[in-house]
């Protein structure tokens, strides 16, 4: 079993398939967006801010390949 909070296999299955479930909801949203136009959307970001300087505080991941 992934999740070691899950119990039996039952359990693990059930996990995985909500959670699938709540990514294809989250999918739906996101394609239809916030109904907002370019010009509103750069306005929600502020333009001083730097994502990679962010980045740098994350802890890597425990998988794939770590150089990104």
């Amino acid at each position: 079993m992934a999740n070691p909070g899950e119990r039996n296999k039952t359990e693990a299955v059930t996990t995985a398939l909500r959670g699938g479930e709540r990514r294809g909801r989250l999918v739906e949203r996101l394609r239809e967006g916030l109904g907002a136009s370019a010009a509103e959307l750069r306005q929600l970001f502020d333009p001083a801010s730097d994502p990679a300087l962010l980045r740098v505080a994350e802890a890597k991941p425990s998988f794939g390949n770590h150089e990104s």
